[in-house]
């Protein structure tokens, strides 16, 4: 039965469910520790906002989760939890840290591998599970900031904490149209936040040209969908005249302009090519990866796919009905 709204609330009857029993099913497996005398209990909800998964929790009191080791995970995690307490302290573990995060702080963690979460009282708190080829950040970085406090910059907490507080509270309205672009925004937002921590934790000691054109490369992904991003900005973020990056990027086969857009097209094709209960619009898709104009995006994407968007998407899905 659909009601018209971007949101799923979880199975059960009233506002009492099992704690790990609900993420486990929505997050990923996990088990609660064995001092655990009866199954934890509390409220749980689950709300999505396009490729972005929120997860309201208010457990009813304490209780420690733990996550298994699996098979050693080389390449980059399919997603990344990020978890933000209303009410109440989490600890939080994984890679050999821990931290107690507490209300206005956050943290991240890999679903995929071993981790804990435990809460010593009654607690509430929100997890959003976002996919990380949409953040585009270094498998590096991710790691680096996982079982860590995370404190966001005056320059990224001006838009994250208010978003978060408004999808909590607003959940239940939103039309899916509106949910999914709001997804989008926290898709960025979280993007920037591990973006300038990355920047505030230093660049690696590396010296050299080519080690210069991989740093662009990254900064280039994680940017991708400012509009705004050029040869002028890159140029400046690396204290280098645009006349310099141009030479750089002569011995590799392509321009940072086309380099753009092509990783732009790449990216939107990804998207407009996945299944699922949610198909993103051809507006939205173009506007999150930096695309000004739908004209624009059209143009781009024929030049790589030979096929407009719409066309391209209808063949690669089979599908005869438009988007």
């Amino acid at each position: 039965m659909s009601t018209g709204t971007g949101t799923a609330v979880s199975p059960g009857a009233g506002a009492s469910t099992e704690v790990a029993a609900a993420l486990s099913l929505w997050l990923t497996p996990v088990e609660e520790q064995a001092a655990q005398k009866a199954p934890g209990r509390g409220a749980v909800t689950l709300h999505h906002f396009g490729y972005v998964d929120m997860i309201t929790c208010a457990a009813a009191g304490p209780l420690g989760l733990t996550r298994g080791p699996g098979p050693a995970v080389e390449d980059a995690p399919e997603s990344v939890a990020l978890l933000a307490p209303g009410a109440g302290a989490v600890l939080v573990g994984q890679d050999g840290r821990s931290a107690r995060v507490e209300s206005g702080h956050l943290a991240l963690l890999d679903p995929g591998r071993a981790f804990s979460v435990e809460w010593e009282g009654p607690t509430r708190f929100l997890l959003f599970r976002l996919p990380v080829h949409a953040l585009h950040v270094p498998t590096a970085d991710l790691r680096r900031a996982t079982g860590r406090v995370l404190t966001p910059p005056p320059s990224v907490d001006a838009l994250l904490t208010p978003l978060l507080r408004y999808l909590d509270e607003s959940a239940a309205r939103l039309p899916a149209g509106v949910a999914e672009r709001l997804g989008g925004v926290v898709i960025d937002a979280v993007a920037d936040l591990l973006g300038e921590l990355s920047e505030e934790a230093g660049p690696p000691a590396q010296s050299g040209p080519r080690q210069l054109v991989l740093a662009i490369r990254q900064y280039i992904e994680r940017h991708l969908g400012d509009p705004e991003l050029s040869a002028e900005r890159i140029a400046a973020a690396h204290f280098i005249s645009v006349r310099y990056l141009h030479r750089l990027f002569e011995g590799e086969g392509i321009t940072v302009s086309r380099l753009i857009q092509r990783r732009r097209v790449e990216q939107c094709a990804r998207e407009l090519s996945r299944r699922g209960r949610v198909s993103p619009s051809l507006a939205v898709v173009a506007a999150r990866w930096g695309f000004r104009s739908a004209a624009h995006f059209s143009r781009a994407f024929k030049a790589v796919h030979g096929h407009p968007p719409q066309q391209w998407r209808r063949l690669v899905l089979g599908s005869g009905t438009s988007s």
